[in-house]
């Protein structure tokens, strides 16, 4: 198998499999629709930065998602993010490595965990997805477009790329700084209180109290006598 098909099976399989576990989660419900908020928030704001390159809020919506709520919200976010924005930004061979890319956002937003409550680690995780994230695209286009995927090809995509992946590393971190500790403690928040386990009251004992066993006690007294 060349790698060019593995590329693409690997992403369409990681997709497919994150749309599962979130589908068969425990809230499975409340959970799609959390997830569908947030994605067509991210996606509104990639729309209206679309005249800056390489600048989005996807990436750090993403990281705190996985964050916060977890690792299926964390994985459906971005591709939720994707497809919703590029049917205003445009369709086409790239949106499934997006999606892809961005549900790895997630994953490594839902291994951070609580490290992303410190700002500065919010916003070095959203630099460096700046750069990954620009490095994935031109592997995935490699794979995709061609002419191969091979190191001296993607050496020189990512030669010509790194404007656009220091401006999407600086954006991301301005939208982690600005952003993204109130969106945290929001979705923390919420999670709490979606997760509240409703206990059954206990059903009382079917054996006699005292009071009743007291009563039987003084009749068989009183039959003995």
């Amino acid at each position: 198998m060349s790698g060019a098909v593995l590329t693409v099976v690997l992403t369409l399989t990681a997709l497919a499999l994150a749309l599962v576990a979130l589908e068969r989660g425990p809230n499975g419900t409340r959970e799609l629709a959390l997830v569908a908020a947030l994605g067509a928030v991210a996606a509104a704001g990639r729309v209206l930065t679309a005249g800056i390159p390489s600048v989005q809020p996807v990436t750090v919506t993403c990281l705190v998602a996985g964050a916060a709520l977890g690792v299926r919200a964390g994985l459906a976010v971005g591709p939720v993010a994707a497809l919703v924005s590029n049917g205003f930004l445009g369709h086409g061979p790239w949106t499934p490595g997006q999606m892809g890319l961005w549900a790895l956002v997630g994953l490594s937003g839902a291994l951070l965990g609580p490290a992303l409550r410190r700002p500065w680690v919010m916003a070095a995780a959203g630099a460096a997805w700046g750069v990954l994230f620009g490095w994935g695209m031109n592997l995935w286009e490699l794979a995709t477009f061609g002419p191969e995927v091979s190191w001296a090809a993607f050496l020189a995509g990512g030669g010509r790329s790194l404007p656009f992946e220091i401006a999407g590393a600086v954006g991301n971190v301005v939208f982690a700084l600005a952003a993204g500790p109130a969106l945290l403690r929001l979705l923390a928040r919420y999670r709490v209180r979606s997760r509240v386990e409703l206990l059954e009251p206990s059903v009382p004992s079917a054996s006699p109290g005292p009071s009743v066993s007291a009563s039987i006690d003084s009749t068989r007294a009183r039959s003995s006598r």
